[in-house]
Order: C-alpha cells, then structure tokens, then sequence
C-alpha cells in the first residue's frame, strides 16, 4: 500500500465532501429521516457518493465502511471508513461546526487499525492528517495535545448518543464533571472533538456511545499528536465504543468521578 497516495486521496475526498456542505450552508436542507435525537439529511448521501467516487478512482478495490451505507464487502485486508458530515444536527441548524471524516483501516490479528486519518472543518477551513508511525498535523503544521495534568485546569467535552439510555447513562456523570473540571463543552461533533483534544484546544473526550466512523480518523490523529485514546467496545457487535480521549494526562481522574467503573486498566 502507498500511503503517501492513500493519504492524498483520502485528503482529495474529504475537502470535495466539505466544498459540496459549504455550497449548501445556507440552502434549505431535505430530511430523510428524524428521531428525537437524531437527523438524517439527503445531503449526508451526497457528500458520501462524492467521497467513494474519489476513493474508488483511485483504489478501486478497497471497500468503505460508512454512515450511510457500506460498499462492498468491509471485511477484507483494507477498507476506507467515512462519515461524511460528522455534526450533521449542527449543520442541519445552521451552527458552523461539523466535519468530514475519512481514514483507511488495515486488518490486523485482533481485528482492524487506523493507518490513515483525515478530517476536514470546511467552515475553519482546518485540515487533520496523521498516518500511521508520523506526526499529527494541521493544515500541515505539527500538533501535540496539551500537557494540563490538573483536572480543575481542564476543558473537557462530551456528548449524547442517539438515544435514551445514552442520556440516561451520562447525565449524572455530567453533574459531577461540571464541579471538578474548569468548563464542560459540548460540541457536537466527535471527529472535532478528537481533533481539537489532539490539539490541545480540549484536554479530555468522553462518550458513552459513539460509531466507528465518528473515531477512526480522529484516535489515530490523537494518539500521533502525544494523546490518548482509549476504547471499550460495546455489545452486540455493531461498531460502536465507549470513549474516553484524553491528553494522556487526565483519564485516571476522569475515572474517579464514576463513569466508565469497568473500563479501568
């Protein structure tokens, strides 16, 4: 595999995928489908066919594991994972914070790992890159997380999941994070969150259910930039984690406030 081809590809793809959501910022957005916590936007498809078409013109034989519908079969030696609006609720309300997602996954004994990551704010216009045994980088410049070890010091970030029993799980959680860190974020997007941890804008990321398209570009982008990121899959076999991102500094005192009791090391 040429990564360095990978890697300009998979750059290619991700600022087509932003270039096409800032054509239709402020144009009226098609819902295709809506729950309480979530939204679905006929824009996401679209950005997602643009993304494949770039990837698959170059590598035409590696699958996508993707939000809105995998290509082929996503089990072989490579595959491409890709969320193409990560934020979309934040897009869809015209809040201008939300990303393209795209990294290239090698199958390994204990299953797959990241080689690739991309992500791509097209509002900041800021670009994340990191491959596999390289540094971090935006917009070509070198990132290292931040080096805060005092919990009351830290901007920390979090969020909810699609669903109820999310809700439900984090809530207490938030209370207690509120009084021992120095402001709680919630931003709405995983991949920026991850980002902006690996670039030390945030000190820690915590969710209790985020999907594999959310995280396969942004952990390898944050372990590359000095950070932490630290998984525990979930049941039921579906891609998806808790999550516990951090600047390799603070995930102990994240853990002493109650959440996530059984992930400890």
């Amino acid at each position: 595999m040429n990564l360095k081809r990978a890697l300009a590809t998979a750059v290619v793809a991700a600022k087509a995928s932003g270039a096409l959501m800032r054509k239709n910022w402020r144009s009226p957005k098609k819902v295709n489908a809506a729950s309480q916590y979530d939204i679905k936007l006929d824009l996401d498809v679209r950005c997602q066919w643009l993304i494949e078409s770039k990837l698959r013109a170059a590598f035409p034989h590696i699958n996508m594991l993707a939000e809105e519908g995998d290509s082929g079969d996503v089990n072989l030696e490579y595959r491409w994972v890709v969320d193409p609006i990560d934020g979309t609720i934040n897009f869809a309300y015209g809040i201008p914070h939300a990303g393209v997602c795209v990294a290239l996954q090698r199958r390994v004994k204990k299953g797959y790992e990241t080689i690739i990551g991309v992500i791509y704010d097209p509002f900041a216009d800021e670009l994340w890159t990191a491959v596999k045994g390289g540094p971090a980088r935006l917009n070509g410049r070198i990132v290292r997380v931040s080096n805060r070890r005092n919990l009351g010091e830290c901007l920390v970030t979090t969020g909810f999941a699609k669903s109820k029993k999310s809700v439900d799980e984090m809530m207490p959680f938030l209370g207690k994070l509120a009084y021992s860190v120095r402001k709680v974020r919630m931003l709405g997007s995983a991949a920026l969150a991850l980002t902006y941890v690996a670039t030390g804008r945030l000190d820690a990321y915590i969710e209790s259910r985020v999907s594999l398209w959310d995280i396969a570009a942004g952990g390898l982008i944050l372990e590359r930039a000095g950070g932490e990121f630290w998984l525990q899959p979930l049941p039921g076999g579906d891609n998806t984690f808790r999550l516990i991102a951090n600047n390799g500094h603070i995930r102990k005192p994240l853990q002493k406030l109650g959440l996530f009791r059984k992930m400890a090391a």
